[in-house]
């Protein structure tokens, strides 16, 4: 085992040079890149730059809810944890009386599993607009009230300065 040996940091990029001058000409550095659009490889696999849920058929998932784009989410996801709840139920059943066939009923259990998860994961962008919704709001709110706080601060201050303009007149006449 090597005793006292230490090793420094190595040096930064060469490229930092390019921006020494920053803080006096934010000019002098160079753009950054452009936004990557379509597809693009990372760490040996290829990701895309779209949004796009992809189906339950194209991750090889059978879907056990109705296709199409007029889903109630609320009754297929309650549906489905019913169902989750009867399969852990067989499952239990299954692991007491029969140990040796519990793995159908697991991958029935992980399908459910799958099927909650696309589920939601389609609400994703609801969620989204909704949240964003709540957020401007309650700012909506925020600033009503600073501006009524303004004003009420502005009116007090004005008739301060009335009774005190009232008794600098008084204690000058």
């Amino acid at each position: 085992m090597a005793t006292g040996t230490s090793s420094s940091y190595p040096p930064p990029p060469p490229y930092y040079r390019l921006y020494k001058d920053y803080l006096e000409d934010p000019e002098s550095a160079p753009e950054p890149p452009p936004p990557v659009q379509g597809t693009y490889p990372l760490f040996g696999s290829t990701y895309t730059t779209d949004v796009v849920l992809p189906s339950l058929e194209d991750q090889g998932v059978r879907q056990l809810y109705p296709k199409g784009p007029s889903i109630d989410f609320k009754r297929e996801l309650t549906s489905l944890n019913r169902e989750l709840q009867l399969h852990i139920l067989e499952l239990a059943d299954v692991l007491v009386e029969r140990p040796s066939q519990y793995a159908r009923r697991v991958e029935d259990i992980s399908l459910i599993f799958k099927n909650l998860h696309h589920l939601l994961n389609s609400l994703r962008p609801h969620q989204a607009r909704a949240t964003l919704i709540h957020i401007l709001e309650r700012q909506i709110q925020q600033r009503k009230q600073a501006i009524e706080d303004i004003k009420r601060r502005r009116e007090e201050a004005q008739k301060l300065l009335k009774e005190s303009l009232q008794n600098l007149d008084g204690h000058l006449a």
